[in-house]
């Protein structure tokens, strides 16, 4: 069985503004991808579902079928935990499609981790916005 470990953020300078998100899947404690990618203007909730939505989507490509995810947006993950409701338009939309993706794999388990032990996907989402600024 494939288990991939997915470290995922959002960023966003101004809130709403330029933003970007930033994905790290390992397997077997190896980085097997990177992304970094420009998502325009979006406030960091959006940016933080946006990072989770790339990141299922390339789990299925790459086979996953257990998948580990970690992140440190607190609303993000106690919104999948159904702890907070969502309420937000725009985001019920991003939390509906992440739900359907999160049904097609054997097992998915989400963890709410701090700031500094998601440096390396923090890194990536930053990186998009700073890359898209400089164009």
């Amino acid at each position: 069985m494939s288990e991939l470990e997915i470290y995922i953020d959002g960023a966003s300078k101004g809130n709403p503004g330029p933003s970007g998100i930033g994905v790290v899947i390992c397997r077997n404690t190896e980085t097997i991808k990177n992304i970094s990618s420009y998502i325009g203007t979006a406030t960091n909730n959006v940016a933080e579902y946006s990072a989770l939505i790339y990141a299922l989507q390339e789990a299925l490509v790459l086979g996953g079928q257990k998948i580990k995810i970690h992140t440190d947006s607190q609303l993000l993950y106690r919104q999948l935990k159904k702890i907070y409701k969502v309420k937000n338009p725009n985001i019920l939309r991003l939390y509906q499609q992440a739900t359907r993706l999160i049904s097609a794999f054997q097992e998915v388990s989400l963890n709410n981790i701090s700031r500094q032990h998601n440096r390396g996907a923090d890194k990536l989402a930053n990186l998009a916005v700073k890359k898209a600024g400089r164009k």
